[in-house]
């Protein structure tokens, strides 16, 4: 052997005959696969075809920069000013009486017994509707609330007209809303009055009417868990989201139609509208309707709108809680369409002819 072949002879070692390759598990692959287009995975993982909200802010940011003057121009304009100052008036006032009611409502929902209420109304029908009615005195809620808790009550026993009764008095009865009231009307007392006596009415004529034609077959009550299975802290939060949630995306979209309505429609449409006894009651109460704005909240809205009449605007309050968009959509899914296609039409008219009634007689 020579002496090269010495320097390069390497000694046996433990670790000889070993192939130290890494290989992949096996049942395996190669998490980085070669792509001939160079293509990574990981990358594509990483930098999304989605567009991020950070993208999204450098393109507003451009916008912003391209339509500088026009912006200024249009943020300095006396109507956007005007908007804004309805908008935010609207939003401030009513917010911390949303607040107030949905918490108030979750912990109805979470701590009250369902059995409470089997217990509590009287065993004749007749009775129990004007009892339930009052109830919202004792148990108020916000109507997102009551028509998941009018159908539990159906459930467990009680009769549909107590429950139903119930389902429209607690949005607009309770005393959150009649203080909300009070606020948004401090020269007008009477408003509150007005609004807790008429849809005290309207309540307990349509229990009182469902209990006379109402039939059995209307009302179709699917099966939903609702909050079981969740711990008492759970629920509660659960029930908060879900309420603040859907009751605050409507407070905004109520707020912003006030303020469109003051800015965008011309004073002298308003006030021929407002001239007219019979089409303004008939105007607001379609539009609380379409506004679908939370119970807690809708007074500041209807007190922005002061071109029209108390009679037109106790029409907005009488109505908005007991028949809305969202309300319709949430009785269908709760009771059946068959029934709210026949109760939401029919307390549409009965609350504008009570709204109109106690409106002439302490207005």
């Amino acid at each position: 052997m020579t002496a090269s072949d010495r320097a390069t002879e390497r000694r046996a070692g433990p670790g000889d005959g070993i192939d130290w390759t890494i290989q992949p598990a096996a049942g395996t692959t190669d998490s980085h696969p070669a792509d001939p287009d160079g293509d990574d995975p990981g990358r594509r993982r990483l930098f999304g075809d989605r567009i991020g909200s950070v993208e999204v802010l450098a393109a507003l940011l451009v916008l912003l920069v391209v339509f500088r003057g026009p912006v200024a121009e249009a943020i300095s304009s006396p109507r956007l000013q005007t908007w804004t100052t309805v908008f935010i008036s609207v939003m401030v006032q009513a917010v911390p009486f949303l607040v107030f009611g949905v918490v108030l409502s979750a912990v109805i929902a979470v701590f009250v017994p369902r059995s409470f209420w089997a217990k509590a109304l009287p065993k004749h029908p007749a009775l129990a509707v004007p009892v339930a009615s009052c109830a919202g005195v004792i148990l108020p809620g916000c109507e997102c609330g009551a028509v998941p808790i009018a159908g539990s009550l159906i459930r467990r026993g009680v009769t549909p007209a107590a429950a139903l009764a119930f389902l429209l008095a607690a949005p607009a009865i309770n005393p959150i809303v009649l203080t909300a009231t009070a606020v948004a009307f401090p020269a007008n007392p009477e408003m509150v009055v007005g609004r807790g006596v008429a849809s005290l009415i309207v309540a307990m004529v349509m229990g009182w009417l469902w209990l006379r034609l109402g039939r059995a077959d209307w009302i179709r009550l699917p099966h939903r868990p609702d909050l079981d299975g969740l711990s008492k802290s759970r629920a509660f939060w659960s029930a908060v989201r879900h309420d603040v949630v859907h009751a605050g995306g409507f407070l905004v979209l109520g707020a912003m139609a006030a303020a469109c309505i003051n800015v965008l429609v011309p004073e002298r449409w308003l006030q021929t509208l407002a001239d007219n006894p019979i089409l303004s009651v008939l105007a607001l109460a379609v539009l609380a309707v379409l506004l679908s704005i939370c119970s807690e909240a809708d007074a500041f809205v209807a007190a922005s709108l002061s071109q029209f009449s108390l009679t037109a605007r106790l029409a907005f309050l009488v109505v908005g809680p007991m028949v809305d968009l969202k309300l319709i959509s949430m009785q269908a899914g709760v009771f059946g369409r068959r029934f709210a296609f026949r109760f939401a039409p029919a307390t549409f008219a009965l609350a504008i002819l009570v709204a109109v009634g106690v409106g002439a007689v302490i207005f």
